[in-house]
């Protein structure tokens, strides 16, 4: 019995340290951001979920990671560092869009390059954005147009004059 006790415990302590191991390298690599390569900048209008540490890619390739975002107090719009690999060079007329892995990934920046023959100056700003897109928003939209539509009701964006649904009927004492 004294055998089975001390294999339990010595066990038990084997465990608990490597759980420990694993902590402490949690601890210690959380937030670190890789810094190889140089830095550009971009202006958004939304950045819904992008954060530092988030993945900049290339045709589906890791090329960087998101380093900081603010907000610009002037024009109200994020503003978002990256780093790029030192060996990709980004034409003038290259775009950045804040995208997402799918309906519940994460989010990340994409990078399409141009065709411009000068390039982007390490420091420099990618000028084309495109903001993030809220999938809840867009549900929103949906559903709200959606049961304008069942309700016989015209869209929120029709104009006057636009034809009605075949099944709608004029309101009581009103002449069609």
């Amino acid at each position: 019995m004294a055998q089975r006790n001390a294999a339990e415990l010595l066990a038990g302590a084997a465990v608990l340290a490597v759980a420990i191991g694993f902590l402490g390298y949690a601890v210690v690599n959380t937030g670190r951001i890789e810094t190889g390569g140089y830095t550009l900048h971009a202006k958004f209008g939304a950045i819904d979920g992008l954060s530092i540490g988030s993945d900049v890619r290339m045709a589906g390739v890791k090329v960087g990671s998101v380093t900081a975002a603010r907000l610009d107090p002037q024009s109200y719009q994020a503003v978002v560092s990256f780093t790029l690999a030192p060996d990709i060079k980004l034409p003038r007329d290259s775009s950045a869009i804040v995208t997402s892995d799918g309906l519940l990934g994460g989010k990340y920046l994409g990078v399409e390059p141009g065709g411009d023959s000068q390039m982007i100056a390490p420091g420099g700003e990618v000028t084309i954005t495109q903001s993030s897109i809220s999938i809840e928003q867009l549900l929103g939209k949906f559903i709200f147009s959606m049961g304008n539509l069942q309700g016989g009701q015209k869209p929120a964006d029709a104009k006057p004059g636009d034809a009605k649904p075949a099944d709608a009927k004029p309101a009581p004492g009103l002449k069609p």
